[in-house]
């Protein structure tokens, strides 16, 4: 019965999500759901406690860099940036190769260290523009900016700064570099298998006649300058944001070292504020450089976005509170639901799976999909379950860097179900709908998620790391 709970409330809140019910207001009636029909006397203690507790403390560590990814993503927007790196990018590749474009640049953004949810803000204004140049129908962006942000650059190529693949470090003492041959072999086969299918489904629509699409909501604003920028000039910002994330990821330890305490200047006696410099260290980093890349928008682009920022960034504030909350209660419903027996037995039942890079990858995208999170999922998976994958991966001889490259490329797969926070996030930007445009994000799903078995697969047949 505790399963069942677990997984009706899991299906509950994937419904209300793709029938576009707000996440805001279902996430926490879903989860104290669950906890009523476990203990009822726990429902209030788990929504102040945990829900909330959770809920705040990610807006608290994560709303500056939705704001601030926000504002960089509208700003070259009213710039004409946007249109700008269009122009160009048409002139390269061609309007038939749009989608290839706006990966390849969700990509190298991605691999350069910028968060996910930075990336859908800054790319999503010139993937709109291409799209309604090339007159491909919008509801096939996030689809692919999913392809792009959200899959081989996340947690495939080896070597990528973002968390997901940095989380398996310290429970296999492997460093981001691990497995590299299977690593950028499955991220090949993603990038392959995810343009084909993207690919199939442009020239679909084209056969059928169907545009890029009218009456949209969220549509980027019209450029109102006489001239754009040079497309070297409109990129700038973009590459700034990544050089310096990169950079500040660095300074910023060196600069405080382990931890950092100030006293308030307050009356009486106050405690200490310590601040765990190792832990912040990535939040900083993202938020200076996307400070970096407001500057230099500004300083580029200064007389159209001064005519435009005041209501520009009203709207970019706006839509930074929505997909920040929507995130934040999604990680709330995520906690709660982890503390319930049924996601424990969950956990036990896994452990079942004989073959141990099996039962990794099984474990780590089984429960991110219940958890909504990548992150989160692999963290309480390997946090339970690491001692027992690395005795069964030693007795079968199978080294460490590969349990990594696996659990790593797992926490991406069945993760992104409808009420996943990016994906929501994703939507509430471009302006769509689950039922316009899941279907072609979970079709990358899908494609993730094989891509974890086929390296699998590799190393049992080649051996190679």
């Amino acid at each position: 019965m505790s399963l069942l709970i677990v997984l009706a409330a899991l299906a509950f809140l994937m419904f209300v999500a793709y029938r576009g019910y707000s996440v805001i207001l279902f996430a926490p009636i879903a989860a104290l759901g669950a906890v009523l029909l476990t203990d009822p006397a726990l429902v209030a203690p788990m929504f102040t406690g945990l829900f909330m507790d959770k809920m705040v403390g990610f807006l608290k560590l994560y709303f500056p860099v939705f704001l601030l990814g926000a504002v960089f993503g509208k700003l070259i927007e009213i710039s004409g940036f946007s249109r700008s790196i269009v122009a160009a990018t048409i002139r390269v590749v061609g309007a038939q190769r749009a989608m290839l474009s706006i990966v390849l640049v969700c990509a190298l953004l991605t691999y350069g260290g910028v968060s996910l949810f930075v990336v859908v803000f800054a790319v999503y204004p010139f993937a709109a523009e291409l799209f309604r140049q090339s007159d491909i129908p919008k509801r096939l962006i996030p689809g692919t900016i999913a392809l792009g942000a959200f899959t081989f650059t996340m947690d495939a190529l080896p070597g990528t700064p973002q968390i997901q693949n940095i989380i398996p470090a310290s429970f296999f003492g492997t460093n981001s570099w691990a497995a590299p041959i299977l690593g950028t072999l499955g991220g090949v086969f993603i990038l392959i298998v995810g343009m084909l299918y993207l690919e199939s489904r442009r020239r679909r629509a084209a056969r059928e006649g169907e545009g890029y699409g009218e009456q949209l909501l969220n549509e980027p604003a019209p450029f109102a300058g006489e001239k754009l920028a040079h497309p070297l000039i409109a990129i700038t910002p973009l590459i700034l944001v990544g050089v310096a994330n990169y950079l500040f990821t660095r300074w910023i330890p060196r600069f405080y070292g382990e931890t950092q305490s100030f006293l308030p200047s307050v009356i009486g006696d106050p405690a200490p504020v310590v601040q765990e410099v190792s832990k912040l260290a990535a939040i900083w980093a993202v938020q200076g450089a996307l400070l970096a890349g407001i500057l230099c928008v500004i300083v580029f682009a200064w007389r159209p976005v001064i005519a435009s920022f005041a209501e520009g960034t009203k709207n970019a504030i706006g839509g930074a509170l929505l997909a920040s909350m929507n995130t934040a209660s999604e990680y709330g419903f995520g906690a709660v639901i982890a503390a319930l027996p049924g996601f424990l037995a969950v956990a036990t039942a896994l452990q079942a799976i004989p073959n141990p890079l099996v039962n990794e990858a099984v474990s780590v995208t089984a429960l991110a999909g219940i958890t909504g999170s990548a992150s989160g999922g692999m963290s309480i998976a390997l946090a339970a379950m690491a001692e027992s994958f690395i005795a069964n991966a030693n007795a079968a001889g199978i080294p460490m860097e590969v349990l990594h490259r696996v659990a790593a490329m797992a926490s991406g797969g069945m993760d992104t179900l409808p009420h996943n926070g990016a994906v929501i996030t994703l939507l509430a930007v471009t302006g769509l709908s689950h039922r316009q445009s899941y279907k072609d994000i979970f079709a990358i799903t899908l494609i993730k998620t094989s891509a974890v078995f086929v390296i699998i697969g590799l190393f049992y047949l080649t051996g190679w790391v």
